[in-house]
Parts: C-alpha cells; structure tokens; sequence
C-alpha cells in the first residue's frame, strides 16, 4: 500500500507541475476572451454540425460568433451571414469589414482567437 501511495502522489505532482507549464506558456491565449467555456462549447459544437458559425455570447448591444479559419477566404462565413440579413460587402479595413444596406453602414469586427478559430462580432443595433 505504501508504493501505491507513493505512485499516487508522484502521478499528482507531475499532473500539476505539467498543468501549471501549460497554463503559464498559454494561459494568456486561453483566457483572452475571459471565460473560455463557451467558446470551447462552440468549438465542439463547430467541430461536430454542418454549421459555419456558432454564437457565443449575447448582449443587448452585440452578438458574438465563433467561426473555423479553413483558408484565406475565411470571413466568406460572415459576408454571407451579412448578406442573408440584406446587408452587402463594401470593403475590410483593418480588423473590421464593412456592410452597407439602405445608406446605413455596419462594422463586423473579426479576430483571431487560435490558428483554428476566428471570432466575429456584430452589433445589436444593426438587426432592430
């Protein structure tokens, strides 16, 4: 009883010194957008449905959306999500991409959350 008490502890120790390297070489990445669960929710759910995109987060003044970075034309997901709303593509300045629908002009802004995912939001406002 006493080996296997060793082994346990040992098997903890290497579990939290390996935990703690990872969290201090990536911590900050995982919890850019703060609470990271629910991105790692829509990660799942990206990876198991059909669908391009998938909300995570809601306020009363923007919704956020999860998307695949798959190649250069990534944000094709967020023109035409725009698009099915009536909206058109103008042009990407910086980190933000232009729409425009009935003289009225929206930003949608796009960033990098990992090499495999981007995040994209639109205000609220824009679909009232």
């Amino acid at each position: 009883m006493g080996k296997m008490k060793i082994l346990v502890i040992s098997l903890v120790i290497v579990f939290a010194m390996g935990s703690g390297l990872v969290m201090s070489a990536f911590g900050s990445a995982f919890f850019q957008e703060g609470n990271p669960l629910p991105i790692l929710v829509s990660a799942i759910k990206l990876q198991f449905s059909e669908t391009e995109y998938v909300q995570f987060s809601k306020t009363q003044k923007r919704s956020s959306y999860l998307s695949e970075s798959k190649s250069n034309d990534s944000y094709l997901v967020v023109e035409d999500f725009m698009k099915s709303k009536g909206w058109s593509f103008q042009e990407k300045m910086g980190s933000g991409l232009i729409f425009t629908k009935n003289g009225e002009d929206a930003v949608v802004e796009v960033r990098q959350y990992s090499r495999h995912y981007f995040i994209w939001e639109i205000q609220k406002a824009f679909f009232q």
